[in-house]
């Protein structure tokens, strides 16, 4: 397992020299980011027990690729788009738009998204997406602290063991599998960015 000493994020080592031109790099991965946030958040894999969107994957892999500044502001643009009334979420517009629907059983999941990046973020300038088990260490945190944050806001409305029925237990299988791609997948973009770093365990 390799050290946890920060060493940059993908986004830093594939940024352009130029402060015009960072600018329009960062302008660019941060509508990027939106986009591939709306998509995955629409887009639905057949699973068991319930069918999963990939968005949880694609906010934890943003944090980390663009670390905890762009990553979270990347997730809170996501946020603000929908919360002027663009159907950029899970089930909208069927279930509602905007601020309504963000107050709803999802809001404390859509907290989550924004803690997420930021700490996932942080943990990837340290190194934690250079191997295959501290970034799925990494990516378990941040699973946590999505579920985590959707469940304390979710217990006080259906109370506590329905938001576990609904909230936590219909989402193990899949955040496991998506904890496992991320982890597999960031270490081989390092590895595809520099030639020279093997995938490590």
């Amino acid at each position: 397992m390799q050290s946890t000493q920060g060493q940059g994020t993908l986004f830093r080592v594939a940024a352009l020299e130029g402060a015009s031109a960072r600018l329009l790099y960062v302008a660019a991965a941060l509508l990027f980011g939106v986009c591939l946030l709306t998509l995955s958040a629409k887009l639905q894999v057949p699973f068991w027990p319930v069918p999963m969107t990939m968005q949880t994957l694609v906010v934890l892999m943003l944090g980390m690729a663009y670390g905890p500044r762009l990553g979270a502001g990347t997730v809170l643009a996501y946020l603000l788009v929908g919360a002027f009334g663009l159907p950029v979420f899970a089930g909208t517009p069927e279930r509602g738009i905007g601020l309504a629907y963000m107050m709803g059983p999802t809001g404390g999941f859509l907290l989550g998204f924004v803690a997420a990046a930021w700490v996932t973020g942080i943990l990837a300038e340290r190194g934690w997406d250079r191997s295959v088990l501290w970034c799925a260490a990494a990516m378990l945190a941040g699973t946590v602290i999505i579920i985590g944050l959707g469940l304390a806001a979710l217990i006080p409305v259906t109370g506590f063991f329905r938001a576990i029925e609904v909230g936590l237990i219909p989402f193990l299988a899949s955040g496991a599998l998506k904890v496992a791609l991320g982890a597999i997948a960031l270490p081989l973009m390092w590895r595809l960015l520099s030639p020279r770093q093997s995938m490590r365990l």
